[in-house]
């Protein structure tokens, strides 16, 4: 049993790797990076790089990373969650030099491309997770109450970024782009699945004592 698990390691690493960091080479040989500048290049990965985040953030909270301490993907779910801020911040920011027309037109939500509405609210949603975080203890959120605020706001993140990068059809390559969204999706289901029946398991002991 301890064979398997240790032969299966290496492999959830690499999986891991793979689907962050395919899409993420095809898109750096797209041909449509040659009629854009760097900044719109640094904000368009910026981007990709984000959705690999989400991607790693259910599967360190859900305990499914080897070599892991429960306490070390907790740590390590706090500080990815910043990164994927930072790496928000500067999709957005490149974004408005590049075009702040767009940008004012997205953010207000009255952008006529399809994906906006979707990318604008997971970023909210990512901003207000991230400013929570912070303010946490300040805040006096037990961790119940933290649960029941984030979940939600998880959830509108995954949903709102797979949405967002489906529907834009630029540099990254169709195959890669649908397979990370379908890993994002299903990893945020099973850490839910996984979580609802640990809490109803608890519950059931909890009313048979």
């Amino acid at each position: 049993m301890k064979g398997r698990r240790s032969a299966r390691a290496p492999l959830i690493w690499v999986g891991l790797a793979l689907a962050i960091g395919v899409p993420i080479a095809l898109a750096a040989g797209s041909e449509q990076l040659a009629w854009r500048g760097p900044v719109y290049i640094l904000a368009g990965f910026a981007g990709i790089i984000a959705l690999g985040l989400v991607l790693v953030q259910p599967l360190l909270i859900g305990g499914y990373l080897p070599g892991l301490s429960a306490y070390r993907g907790r740590r390590a779910h706090h500080w990815i969650g910043g990164a994927l801020a930072l790496a928000v911040v500067i999709h957005v920011a490149g974004l408005w030099i590049t075009s702040p027309p767009d940008m004012i037109d997205a953010l207000t939500y009255t952008s006529p491309t399809p994906f906006s509405p979707f990318g604008v609210t997971a970023m909210w949603a990512i901003f207000t997770v991230a400013l929570l975080a912070l303010l946490r203890r300040r805040l006096g959120l037990r961790l119940r109450t933290w649960r029941i605020v984030h979940i939600p706001l998880a959830i509108v993140i995954v949903a709102g970024s797979v949405a967002h990068c489906l529907l834009i059809e630029g540099t990254m390559e169709t195959i890669s782009k649908a397979t990370l969204c379908a890993a994002v999706l299903a990893a945020t289901v099973k850490v839910m699945v996984d979580l609802w029946r640990t809490r109803t398991l608890r519950g059931e002991r909890v009313a048979g004592q």
